[in-house]
């Protein structure tokens, strides 16, 4: 079974299609990169997968169990976790206390967190060793807002962790990394990969040559190549439509 199954995905407004007939299968232990030009439609193919934008048709199955007629806040209890291309966090909140609320709203008892995610001991526990497995552990107690580019990006991620996700869908999460901190969350994300299946929208061709199993390219609202990072690095259509493009 696909930990996460995309069936003919359609999306238009008005004459305009942004995602055409969109069929994609991740495994468990996968990690599936979408690629294209700008405009292609992969940003809006992630925000019709979390839920941000409802399809117009088609399907989308998370181990299974079909989440397309869910709300987002529903398909992160169902167990779907994302990160964002433009870094969305509580930016006078500590690092801590961001994870914490993360974890808090998965539990259901978000509405509350302003009073009491600060008091609750195993919360503060289990969001300190989420920021350990990020790396960030060291920087719990400073203020999102004086955390660098880079570990915002690492925040972000550990946000998402902590709402226990079954998958992890991730937006350009390479976006303004220095060489240095691109090479540790490469790293990083190859360790999650065997037990966390994840789909990742992103332009770093080197990124995803190291981590995807499998790569589709999207143009004009469709996948025009798909494959191993291999096939699709030799396949005419996808070096036309974007990895020509991009100098690979």
């Amino acid at each position: 079974m696909s930990s996460l199954e995309i069936r003919n995905l359609n999306k238009s407004f008005g004459a305009l299609t942004v995602s055409r007939d969109i069929s994609i299968s991740i495994g468990t232990g996968q990690c599936h990169a979408l690629i294209g030009p700008n405009g292609a439609g992969k940003t809006t193919l992630i925000h019709q997968i979390s839920g941000g934008l409802r399809s117009d048709s088609g399907n989308i199955l998370m181990d299974g169990q079909e989440i397309s007629h869910l709300s987002v806040s529903r398909r992160v209890q169902a167990g779907l976790g994302r990160t964002f291309q433009i870094t969305t966090v509580l930016p006078s909140f500590t690092a801590l206390e961001n994870t914490a609320i993360a974890a808090q709203a998965k539990s259901g008892s978000s509405l509350r967190f302003f009073r009491n995610a600060a008091r609750e001991t195993a919360l503060n526990e289990f969001a300190l060793a989420t920021l350990q497995r990020v790396g960030l552990e060291h920087r719990a107690n400073i203020p999102a807002m004086d955390l660098s580019h880079g570990e915002l990006r690492l925040l972000e991620l550990a946000i998402a962790l902590a709402g226990k996700p079954k998958f992890l869908l991730l937006d350009e999460p390479m976006a303004g990394l220095g060489r240095a901190e691109g090479v540790a969350l490469v790293a990083l994300l190859a360790s999650l990969r065997g037990s966390l299946p994840m789909l990742m929208v992103e332009h770093d061709m080197d990124a995803i040559f190291q981590l995807a199993d499998t790569v589709s390219v999207l143009v004009d609202g469709s996948i025009v190549a798909q494959g191993t990072p291999d096939e699709v690095r030799a396949d005419p259509v996808a070096r036309a439509a974007y990895l020509g493009e991009a100098g690979k």
